[in-house]
Order: structure tokens, then C-alpha cells, then sequence
């Protein structure tokens, strides 16, 4: 029998969004996982406010929003806030009734502004980790870490001369057409104007330069959960530095790595001495050319050392899941500090995502 369209409906429909989300939604792990991340954070959260004016998106909304548009792959804050007005899975991850008005895309925006003043992102980030960890799911001995290239929200266009020159009027002066065959431009003699922390970088010999930032991740290699991300200038020698000081938070957190593995990138003297004094293990990738006391047979002859190559390659599904899915691939903030509070945010999805998966929680 033929079904019929009736465009009247029902006068009153009477229902929750808990009603509609399948009992065996993987959101549902990731909603009760992120819940209790969040619960200690409530002391940070009243700091952050005052006890007068006009009430604000909570700001437990404001992480979980952003978890959202990670795992989502949202494009813009202000589509966000245009789906959450008719999406009622994103209602319910939030906690909202199906009769709050949604967020304003401006107020939304300035909201999340307020979690940098306060590092409210990293400890998001760490009680994230830190739930990894009471759950098992860490590994404290064997580590792994690379960096990665962000594209930043310049354009080359906006890449010009530090040393003022007079240019004649622009064309169009919305999207002019600017000619730089044949210039030498380098980040020492020229700079953007859109994004001045944004450093002229490439992938490698014989590919494009752009506009980015370098992105680094430290994994662990039991489950391939991400411990920390850190976002530096793209100069050529973040990759080094950011390992040291990625290593040297997890000691402060008493936490004190067996090995380190890592591609040919770090291979380099003072890496590899700097790791023998901190008593880890160079698993580094070997350049053949190249003698380096502490990183030699001694230390590739044994098994662990081919364990930790072949682990270390999964990290780059850690870049591979931010980039394409969390929407990392090309920074939608300007600056070193907003892009690092997007990287920890992204970083808190993903592992919550591994999380939700390894100890599923249902109900």
C-alpha cells in the first residue's frame, strides 16, 4: 500500500533527544568519557568568570562544541552554530533542549577566545590523558614523535617585503594579482601581513612552499594515544626542540620514557646525546652516511629497536585523522596561540575518539 504525505503533522510532538540517539552510539562513549574529563575542571571554570552580568555559553559547552566540529569535520564556527540550530545529536551532546536558541557565531567565537587566557584547552587536553591513563591504556616506557607542516590562513599574497617600498595601487584591491617570478622571498627578508608568525616552509626538495606552522605529536606506543601536541614557528629546527620539551612535560608528570622513536629528521649529535643524558634510548631512524656516538649497532641490533620503527609509523595516523577529519590540515585561526588552543582541542577528539573505541561505554 502506498504511503501519503501529510504535510499537516502533529499539532504537539512530545519527545527528548535522549530518545532519539542509538543506544549503541559511539557518541554516547564519547559524551559520558568527556563528562568526566570535565568534572575537575569546574574550579578552573568559575575563575574564568564573574559572578555578575550577562550569562555566557558555559564553558563546558564551549570544549564539547569543539570536540564536535573536530569529529564532524565542521568547517566554520558559524556553520556550526547554524547546524546545532536543527541537528538534535549535537543538542544532546551539549545538553541543550530542542527549545535553547543556538549559539551566536560571533559570541561563540569570543567565548572560545577566553580559554587561551586560561590554558583551559591544555588541561582539557592532559585530563584527557590523564583518564587514558587510569584506564590502562598508556604505555609509561616507549614513546614516539614527529612533526608535521599546518598550512596557516595566509595567503601568499599577503607574503611581502619587511623593508617598506612603494608599490603602485592594486588592481583589485579585494584579490590583486601579484607577480613574484623571479624574486627571492624568504622569511628574513619578507613577512606576511595576514598572519606574521606564519613562516615560508615546504614538505621537502621539489615541493611547494607555503604559508605553515609546525605541528608535533608525541605518541605512545601501546595504542597509539596522543600525549601531547605542540605548535612552533616552521623554522627547521622546531622538530628537535619541541621533542625535548614535549619529553621534558611528561617528567614533570613523573613519567620517564625508556625509548624514543623517531625518523631521520632527528638524527642529528646533540639530539641523540641529549636523549642518552635524559637515560632514553634513541630509537631514531639512521641516516648510513652518518657516525653518531649512541645511536649505532649497540642499540639497532636488538629487537626493540625494529619494534619502534614499525610502531612509530602509526603516529602518522594521528596527523592523518587531525588533518583530514579534524579540519587541521589548514589552521582557521591566526597566530601560534589560537592554532596551538585548535591543535590541543583537536588532539582531546581524537584521543577520546581511541578512548570511546578501546572501552566502549554504553547507556
Amino acid at each position: 500500500m502506498r504511503g501519503e504525505l501529510n504535510p499537516q503533522g502533529h499539532m504537539f510532538s512530545y519527545f527528548s533527544p535522549e530518545q532519539r540517539v542509538p543506544r549503541d552510539h559511539l557518541l554516547r562513549a564519547i559524551k559520558r568519557h568527556a563528562d568526566e574529563v570535565l568534572k575537575p575542571l569546574a574550579a578552573t571554570f568559575e575563575v574564568m568568570y564573574s559572578d555578575t552580568g550577562r550569562p555566557s555559553i558555559p564553558p563546558e559547552r564551549l570544549l564539547k562544541a569543539s570536540l564536535l566540529i573536530a569529529l564532524y569535520s565542521i568547517r566554520s564556527d558559524r556553520l556550526f552554530c547554524e547546524q546545532l540550530d536543527y541537528n538534535i545529536l549535537f543538542r544532546w551532546f551539549l545538553d541543550m533542549s530542542l527549545e535553547e536558541d543556538p549559539f551566536d557565531p560571533s559570541t561563540f567565537s569570543k567565548n572560545r577566545e577566553r580559554l587561551m587566557g586560561y590554558d583551559v584547552a591544555l588541561s582539557f587536553f592532559d585530563a584527557v590523558v590523564k583518564l587514558a591513563r587510569e584506564k590502562g591504556l598508556l604505555s609509561d616506557g616507549h614513546f614516539t614523535v614527529d612533526g608535521t607542516l599546518i598550512e596557516a590562513w595566509a595567503s601568499l599574497k599577503s607574503f611581502k617585503a619587511k623593508s617598506k617600498q612603494k608599490t603602485p595601487p592594486p588592481d583589485d584591491p579585494g584579490n590583486p594579482s601579484v607577480d613574484f617570478h623571479g624574486e627571492a622571498r624568504s622569511s628574513a627578508t619578507h613577512e606576511s601581513i595576514t598572519d606574521p608568525q606564519a613562516r615560508l616552509a615546504k614538505k621537502g626538495a621539489g615541493k611547494e612552499s607555503r604559508l605553515a606552522f609546525s605541528g608535533h605529536a608525541l605518541m605512545e606506543n601501546r595504542h597509539g594515544l596522543c600525549l601531547d601536541i605542540h605548535i612552533r614557528t616552521a623554522d627547521g629546527y622546531a622538530e628537535r626542540e619541541a621533542a625535548l620539551k614535549m619529553l621534558a612535560r611528561q617528567g614533570r608528570k613523573r613519567i620517564k620514557p625508556k625509548t624514543l622513536g623517531a625518523d631521520k629528521g632527528y638524527h642529528t649529535k646533540d639530539f641523540v646525546a641529549r636523549l642518552r643524558r635524559r637515560g632514553i634510548i634513541p630509537h631514531v631512524a639512521r641516516i648510513e652516511s652518518r657516525k653518531t656516538p649512541g645511536l649505532d649497532a649497540r642499540t639497532t641490533r636488538h629487537d626493540g629497536y625494529a619494534l619502534s620503527q614499525k610502531k612509530r609509523k602509526r603516529i602518522e595516523e594521528i596527523f592523518g585523522w587531525m588533518k583530514t577529519v579534524g579540519g587541521l590540515r589548514k589552521t582557521r585561526v591566526r597566530g601560534i596561540a589560537r592554532t596551538q588552543l585548535l591543535a590541543h582541542l583537536t588532539g582531546a577528539a581524537y584521543n577520546l575518539l581511541r578512548i570511546s573505541r578501546l572501552c566502549p561505554a554504553t547507556g
